[in-house]
């Protein structure tokens, strides 16, 4: 995927007679790091899936048509009632289909690898895991049966993308107005397919949440600094914001989980 360069208005050029002064673009490019996490989350889904499939072949289905793997950690509510808390996440990693486990694995590359190498890698896994928790929060109050999937972290991941460029849609432009329409479009459209049967989309809209609530208070935001040519970016987040958008995440949705277990 190629990497969107930043710009800005820079100073002003001297004035010729007969002539306003004018502003030229300065480009910077963006902090890139390698996906290395995002490759390492899908590499370990595609790892539980094959163990899925190898536990249809020895064991063949157990109670809910599912393979021993999915029993033992999908997010079925009535466990969960009965301490198994586990459910909340384990699910992310759990499909039940090659159908399911390529759009949520194709899904994530191409969200994922974009926002890894702007997020960082640690704040990157913070937002897929409290997207996958708040997504299964959501589809633990309102959803019955059991459900698997990686697409409450993917949801949480395209809500962070719309807020990413949101914030810093003085640098991006018109890059950024881009971004965040088709981020708003995929989220809508995917809502309303999930209208249809056997699709939880309450997973969906709790992925959204929990990954807007945490990119809108711990998300990159950029100045840049520096005299031109030499410019850089300087994110104004500080590590006391991720760790309150952590907690603020943690405290709506395990409190609105804590609700129903107690």
């Amino acid at each position: 995927m190629t990497q969107p360069s930043a710009s800005f208005s820079g100073p002003e050029t001297d004035p010729q007679p007969g002539h306003y002064p004018t502003r030229q673009p300065v480009y910077v490019r963006m902090p890139s790091l390698p996906p290395v996490a995002t490759y390492g989350l899908i590499g370990f889904t595609v790892f539980v899936y094959i163990l899925q499939i190898l536990a249809t072949a020895l064991f063949g289905d157990t109670i809910y048509g599912a393979d021993i793997v999915t029993l033992l950690g999908a997010r079925i509510s009535e466990n969960i009632d009965n301490g198994e808390y586990w459910r909340l996440i384990t699910p992310v990693f759990l499909h039940g289909s090659l159908g399911h486990i390529f759009f949520n694995m194709y899904a994530l590359f191409s969200v994922g690898s974009l926002l890894e190498r702007h997020f960082g890698h640690g704040r990157f896994l913070l937002m897929y895991f409290l997207g996958a928790f708040s997504g299964n929060v959501l589809s633990y109050l309102f959803t019955q049966g059991y459900s698997v999937g990686a697409s409450t972290a993917v949801f949480g991941l395209i809500a962070a993308e719309g807020i990413f460029f949101y914030q810093n849609r003085e640098l991006f432009g018109a890059y950024a107005r881009n971004a965040v329409g088709n981020a708003v479009f995929i989220v809508v459209i995917n809502l309303f397919i999930g209208l249809a049967p056997m699709i939880d989309n309450w997973g969906h809209i709790g992925g959204l949440l929990g990954g807007a609530i945490f990119a809108w208070f711990a998300g990159p935001k950029w100045t840049v600094t520096g005299i031109p040519p030499q410019l850089s970016l300087r994110d104004e987040r500080e590590p006391r914001e991720a760790i309150t958008a952590v907690l603020l995440v943690l405290i709506i949705f395990g409190g609105l989980a804590a609700w129903r277990i107690l």
